[in-house]
């Protein structure tokens, strides 16, 4: 594939992105050579590559999908200024 100075022009404008006349067919060699290297990424067989998230070989650790209140609720309730049964005692707001 290969871009002319109108097509830049036009991919220019609907990106919103102003550039020069002049700059056209430098941008124009530029797009057309990250196009290229992109078209020879499609060359590459990967036809027994296994997809991948990370280059290195890890296995996550799982654990049990369990329900509870986190086991610290003395250690919060000890930052409150406040506390009844448990819970943060807040004044009451009447508007």
């Amino acid at each position: 594939m290969s871009l002319d100075k109108a097509t830049v022009a036009k991919v220019a404008n609907l990106a919103r992105i102003r550039v020069e006349e002049k700059d056209l067919d430098s941008l124009a060699n530029e797009l057309n050579a990250i196009l290229g290297w992109v078209e020879q990424l499609g060359e590459v067989d990967t036809e027994n590559v296994a997809p991948m998230t990370s280059v290195a070989d890890m296995q996550h650790r799982w654990r049990a999908d369990e329900i509870t209140d986190g086991g610290y609720q003395q250690d919060v309730i000890a930052n409150a200024p406040s506390d009844e049964e448990g819970f943060f005692a807040v004044p009451k707001v009447i508007e």
